[in-house]
C-alpha cells in the first residue's frame, strides 16, 4: 500500500469555549496513526481471504476505497482542523467505514484510529459526541456479524474511545503549558536584554556624572584659582615694573599674562566639558522644567498620577545642588513605583532665601523607617527587596552639605525630604564639594573665582574681581 502523507497537526483544546486551535504533532505519531491505519486495513483484508464464505473480493475493494479517502485529507490542503472540508472528508471516510464493517466484523478495529481523526479535526463538544456515535457504530456493526450480543463486545470500543479522549485532552494541556512556558521564557529573555540595556544606559550616566564633578572640582577649581593668582602677581608686576631701574618686569608681567590667559582657556574649555556631561534631563532646561518632565514620564510609565509644585520663586542653583535633586526625586519615585503600591505621589519643590528642599510624597504601604533622622545617623531597616536607595540618597545630599529626611509608618505612606542650604556661602561649599583644600593665598583665589555651569557668576566675572586677601 502506498505511504500515507503527514496528517495535520492535533488541535489544544479550549473547553471553555469550544473552540480548536491548533499544536504541533510530533512526526513520530503521525507516523504511527498512519501505519496503523494501513496495518488494520491489511489485516482487515487478509483475515477476509483467510475465513470461508463472506465476499473476500468486496472487502479488498472497500478496504482500498477507505484507504484512499483516508489519503486524500493530509494530502489536501483545506482539510484542516475547524475548517467545512475537515467535516466533509471525515463524513467520507465514515461511510466508507461502516461499508467495510457491513462486510466484515474485522474492520471495528479502524474505529480507534477514527476517534483521534474526530477529536482532532472537530470541535472538543462536536468530537465528543461522534466519538461516541462511532463506538456505537463500531459495537452495532460487530454484533450484526455475531450470533448473540455480549457486553463484552462493546468494553472494547467504548474503553478505546476513553483512551483516546484521554490521550487528546492530556496532549492539549501539555501543549498549552508548554507554550505558556515558551511565552514566560521569551518574556523572561526580553525583561533581561531590557535590563541590560537600562543597567548599561545607568552605568553610561554615573560615569558621566562622575567625570564631570571630577573634572569640575579639580581641574576646573585649579585652573580658576591659577588664573586668579596669575591675575594678582600680574597686575603687581606692572605696578612695580613703572619703579625706576626695573624695566625688565614688564617682560616678567608680559609672561604671566600669557600663562593667565592659557589657564583662562583651559577654564572654559573644562567647563564646556562639565556642561557636556551634565545629566541630560538638565540639559537646555531648568531643574523645575526637568522635575516636571519626570513627574510627567513616570505618571505615563508606571500608572502612577504623580504631581508637582513649585513653592517660591526659582532661582540659579549650583548645578550639584540641581543634579542632586534631581537625583533624589528618580530615585524615590523609583522606590515608590516598585515598593509602595501607592495610589498617588507629589514632588513638591520649594526655594526660600537661605535653603532649597524637595520632598517626595506617596500614600502607599509605607514600612518602618528605624528612626532615620534629619542628620541621617541611622538607616531605614531594608525589606527584603532592599532599601540601599535611601542610603544612596542620604550619602549623596551629606556630600553637598545637605540633610535627608524620611517619614513613614506601615499602611501611613512614605515622604522624603531633601534639604540644602543656598546663598553665597552655602554655594560656595556646594560647588566646592570633593575638590582638595588649600592654604593660603590660593584657597582664598579658589573661594573667589569658584564657579560651575548654570550658576550666576561667570569665568570672566570671577575674573575681574580678582583675589580676595
Amino acid at each position: 500500500m502506498t505511504t500515507l502523507p503527514t496528517l495535520p497537526a492535533m488541535p489544544t483544546r479550549q473547553r471553555a469555549t469550544g473552540s480548536a486551535g491548533t499544536s504541533a504533532v510530533p512526526w513520530l505519531l503521525r507516523l504511527c496513526l498512519h501505519l496503523l491505519v494501513a496495518a488494520l486495513l491489511v489485516l482487515a483484508v487478509a483475515r477476509a481471504f483467510a475465513a470461508d464464505g463472506g465476499t473476500p473480493v468486496g472487502v479488498m475493494v472497500i478496504a482500498i476505497v477507505v484507504g484512499l479517502v483516508y489519503a486524500v485529507g493530509p494530502l489536501a490542503p483545506a482539510v484542516r482542523p475547524g475548517s467545512r472540508a475537515a467535516g466533509l472528508w471525515l463524513a467520507v471516510l465514515l461511510l466508507a467505514w461502516l461499508v467495510l464493517l457491513w462486510l466484515t466484523p474485522d474492520a471495528i478495529w479502524l474505529a480507534f484510529a477514527w476517534f483521534f481523526l474526530l477529536l482532532h479535526l472537530l470541535s472538543w463538544r462536536t468530537g465528543l459526541v461522534l466519538v461516541a456515535l462511532t463506538a456505537v457504530a463500531a459495537v452495532a456493526g460487530f454484533a450484526w456479524h455475531q450470533p448473540a450480543f455480549t457486553p463484552a463486545m462493546a468494553i472494547g470500543p467504548f474503553l478505546g474511545a476513553a483512551v483516546a479522549v484521554a490521550v487528546v485532552w492530556g496532549f492539549g494541556q501539555l501543549s498549552a503549558e508548554s507554550e505558556r512556558r515558551r511565552a514566560l521564557i521569551a518574556e523572561l529573555l526580553q525583561t533581561r536584554a531590557e535590563l541590560a540595556v537600562a543597567e548599561r544606559e545607568q552605568g553610561v550616566l554615573a560615569e558621566r556624572e562622575r567625570l564631570a564633578r571630577e573634572i569640575h572640582d579639580t581641574l576646573a577649581q585649579g585652573l580658576s584659582s591659577i588664573q586668579l593668582l596669575l591675575l594678582a602677581s600680574g597686575r603687581r608686576l606692572r605696578v612695580c615694573s613703572d619703579l625706576p631701574g626695573r624695566s625688565d618686569l614688564a617682560e616678567v608681567a608680559d609672561l604671566v599674562e600669557q600663562a593667565r590667559s592659557t589657564a583662562q582657556e583651559n577654564l572654559r574649555e573644562a567647563r564646556r566639558l562639565v556642561a557636556a556631561l551634565a545629566p541630560a534631563d538638565l540639559q537646555g532646561g531648568s531643574l523645575v522644567a526637568a522635575l516636571e518632565r519626570l513627574c510627567a514620564r513616570t505618571t505615563e510609565r508606571a500608572a502612577l498620577p504623580v504631581a508637582f509644585h513649585l513653592e517660591g520663586r526659582p532661582i540659579a542653583l549650583p548645578t550639584p545642588v540641581e543634579v542632586a535633586l534631581l537625583r533624589v526625586a528618580q530615585s524615590a519615585l523609583a522606590n515608590t513605583t516598585r515598593h509602595a503600591r501607592a495610589g498617588r505621589a507629589t514632588v513638591t519643590l520649594t526655594v526660600m532665601d537661605q535653603q532649597v528642599s524637595l520632598d517626595v510624597v506617596d500614600d502607599g504601604v509605607g514600612f518602618e523607617s528605624g528612626g532615620l533622622t534629619a542628620a541621617g545617623v541611622e538607616h531605614p531597616r531594608p525589606g527584603p527587596d532592599g532599601g540601599f536607595g535611601l542610603t544612596s540618597m542620604r550619602s549623596r545630599a551629606a556630600e553637598l552639605g545637605g540633610s535627608l529626611t524620611v517619614e513613614s509608618t506601615p499602611g501611613g505612606g512614605t515622604a522624603v525630604a531633601v534639604r540644602f542650604p543656598i546663598g553665597s556661602d552655602a554655594t560656595g561649599a556646594a560647588d566646592a564639594t570633593g575638590s582638595t583644600p588649600s592654604t593660603g593665598s590660593t584657597e582664598r583665589a579658589t573661594a573667589a573665582g569658584r564657579t560651575h555651569p548654570g550658576s550666576a557668576v561667570g569665568p570672566d566675572d570671577a575674573a575681574a574681581e580678582g583675589p580676595r586677601t
